[in-house]
């Protein structure tokens, strides 16, 4: 596999594992900071490549579809053929034997993915509220336009991944050491970044995805849905932003559309059920800071003396 490809992979990691582990315990307005620089810090279209590119490494961790596919690699003439289908229609992988078992791996891998960084979410959301306790939360945020133009230089930028996951890829891709994936055998249809995914391990496993080839790679690895549902993340992260002012709305922000958005998009990609979230609606019992009235007693009235 290419060297780019796997750097691809390293930096949709990278970022996954840095967004998933913000803390929801904010005790100042830098903390809160710190946390929307780690959510905002991706790039879309990178990293959209970036989850196909890891997608494909899981893929190559199953052993049937690794076998079947090397049994055309056998046949240089039968591997160019095999390859070029791949290229023209990246759907046609899923005709490969033990696609179905690789892909129940990617789709566990990029949905278990999604599914902790929406949680993660959800809990520094609540975060906006409970916050509030807190007076330092109720403060303007400073340079609030910066902090806004600091978001979205982050979300134009490349992210560079770890060199150790890098070589943990790289690894996992020979065969060294194995990422330990488990997942279920899946029936199509699978969404476009599964199947992205199984094409760009196919390719792989035919000798095809080299440098050589990375131009038509990266027309593979591109996905307009997941592109889009990203971008509108971020869109709704940065009117988010504009009109926050103290810093508990800015762990609003962060919550649900730096993190629970992108996970959303993510969950969507592997093609597992969206969450859903129902409307909160505070009752009395459920607002603590609530406390009703009591209503007046009427006054007895005094007896008349006779």
């Amino acid at each position: 596999m290419a060297p780019k490809l796997i750097e691809q992979a390293a930096a949709y990691r990278y970022y996954m594992d840095r967004a998933a582990a913000i803390s929801p315990a904010f005790v100042d307005g830098q903390t809160v900071a710190d946390g929307l620089r780690v959510a905002a810090a991706y790039e879309p279209k990178q990293f959209l490549q970036g989850a196909i590119a890891y997608g494909a490494i899981v893929a190559l961790q199953d052993q049937a579809f690794m076998a079947s596919v090397k049994q055309y690699a056998a046949n240089p003439q039968q591997r160019q053929q095999i390859a070029y289908e791949i290229m023209k229609d990246p759907a046609y992988v899923v005709g490969i034997g033990g696609a179905q078992s690789a892909a129940g791996l990617v789709i566990a891998a990029i949905g278990t993915d999604g599914t902790k960084f929406y949680e993660a979410g959800k809990t520094v959301k609540q975060a906006a509220y409970d916050v509030q306790k807190q007076p330092w939360s109720k403060a303007e945020v400073p340079a609030r336009d910066a902090r806004l133009q600091q978001a979205k230089m982050l979300g134009s930028t490349p992210v560079v991944g770890d060199v150790t996951e890098t070589s943990r890829l790289q690894q996992a891709i020979a065969g060294a050491e194995p990422l330990g994936i488990t997942g279920q055998t899946a029936a199509p249809p699978f969404t476009p970044l599964v199947i992205r995914s199984l094409a760009v391990a196919a390719l792989a496993g035919l000798g095809s995805a080299t440098d050589a080839n990375l131009e038509t790679l990266n027309a593979i690895m591109v996905e307009p849905n997941v592109n889009s549902c990203a971008n509108m993340a971020k869109l709704n992260l940065y009117q988010c932003l504009a009109v926050s002012k103290p810093h508990y709305e800015d762990v609003f922000c962060l919550g649900q559309h730096a993190m629970m958005d992108t996970a959303r998009c993510v969950i969507k990609a592997s093609g597992q059920p969206e969450p859903y979230e129902p409307k909160f609606v505070p009752t009395v019992r459920e607002n603590a800071s609530y406390k009703p009235t009591p209503a007046k007693k009427p006054a007895k009235k005094s007896a008349k003396k006779g």
